[in-house]
């Protein structure tokens, strides 16, 4: 049995999420199930009743206590494929331990750095939940709290995960070439980043097989760079998606196409969306260097 409560805005991260009571038997779980999720390319914010409820039906299904076993056994197997992310693991461990809400101050290992674990489980397809002023009965006080919902890695809306050969794959096509810092360096330090930010996208965005991509549609669709740059991008991208002023790299205020206004007849979301993206210097670094050369010589 499912019982709708209220939205929940987590405006930070650009996340929405729908109260729910969720019925199995005696067991009773209050969770917060997300309904728009960049991550996992969840977006029923703006769907009729009906298909916010077919969908909820449906993460009632897939996250049925009778399914955990399973659940967790899988992501044992995927865990043991991410052997330099021990730490990352230590905390998703607790948040699977039981499925309730764990506090970042009382329950989490403690490390300064949390955020950057629970933004790796995320990255990593898994679907959290944040709440960032429930109360803590140890600490008597509101703080930060986490839920680990067990949907599948990618969500039901099915994420675009690639396998290690894709990553290689796409690092051996863009030659190792860092975009951000314009160098060859070695492949251990980058990542592939899509040009196209996630927060913007779709289920009409994800394609059908990450793991198949043509050598053009990456040459197209990716650019390589650090982690710590793509987390730069990911922030610059989300106060774009919230505020209508496009990105500035290099703290240099120029555009190849458009200005820093998003442009007023394109959407925030879909495929069309890509266009508005056009012309930031985070969206195709290569080519805003190249459009700025153009002009020096």
């Amino acid at each position: 049995m499912i019982k709708i409560g209220k939205r929940r805005h987590h405006q930070k991260a650009s996340e929405v999420y729908q109260s729910v009571e969720f019925r199995y038997g005696d067991t009773i779980l209050n969770w917060d199930i997300p309904i728009e999720y960049r991550r996992t390319g969840t977006d029923f914010t703006n769907k009729t009743e009906s298909e916010v409820s077919e969908y909820l039906n449906d993460v009632y299904e897939k996250c049925a206590p009778k399914n955990w076993a399973n659940w967790k056994s899988e992501q044992e197997n995927f865990w043991k494929s991410k052997p330099r992310a021990g730490t990352t693991k230590e905390f998703f461990d607790v948040l699977m331990s039981n499925f309730n809400w764990h506090s970042v101050e009382s329950d989490l290992p403690k490390n300064p750095n949390w955020a950057r674990r629970i933004q790796d489980i995320k990255e990593f397809g898994y679907t959290l939940a944040t709440n960032t002023s429930m109360y803590d009965n140890k600490l008597k006080q509101n703080c930060t709290h986490i839920l680990l919902i067990p949907l599948p890695r990618g969500g039901i809306t099915g994420y675009e995960i690639w396998t290690k050969e894709t990553r290689n794959r796409i690092l051996n096509i863009l030659n190792n070439f860092d975009e951000y810092e314009a160098k060859f360096t070695k492949k251990e330090g980058l990542l592939p980043d899509h040009k196209f930010p996630e927060i913007r996208w779709d289920q009409s965005t994800k394609r059908s097989d990450i793991n198949n991509l043509t050598d053009q549609q990456i040459l197209n669709d990716f650019q390589l760079m650090t982690n710590q740059r793509n987390q730069q991008k990911r922030e610059v991208c989300r106060s774009c998606y919230q505020t209508g002023k496009r990105g500035v790299i290099y703290g240099i205020s120029y555009y190849y196409e458009g200005s820093e206004n998003w442009p007023e007849n394109v959407p925030k979301n879909g495929k069309e969306a890509e266009n508005g993206c056009k012309g930031c210097g985070w969206y195709d670094i290569k080519k805003w260097r190249e459009s700025i050369n153009q002009m020096i010589n």
